[in-house]
């Protein structure tokens, strides 16, 4: 498969690869025990972690996926401004 069938160039890719990771690291921060109705109520459903930390990790990694796909490819840019030249 040749470069020019490729939408998102190896720099878009790794940077969405990383905001997958840290998508699935915000998802990972919100698990925990439930409530259930046998041991009583479960305070940790509360917890700073799952109610702060892990929606702003989540948050990071949407922004930073959009980044990713809307990153300039610099091979690109240049062979662009080289076609309008000519």
């Amino acid at each position: 498969m040749s470069q020019k069938n490729i939408a998102l160039s190896k720099t878009n890719l790794i940077i969405c690869g990383v905001a997958v990771l840290i998508i699935i690291l915000g998802f990972l921060l919100m698990t925990g025990p439930s409530t259930s109705f046998e041991n009583g109520f479960e305070q940790d459903i509360f917890s700073a972690r799952r109610i702060k930390l892990a929606p702003i990790v989540c948050l990071i990694g949407f922004v930073l996926m959009v980044f990713g796909i809307l990153y300039p490819s610099k091979d690109k840019v240049v062979k662009e401004v080289k076609a309008e030249k000519q």
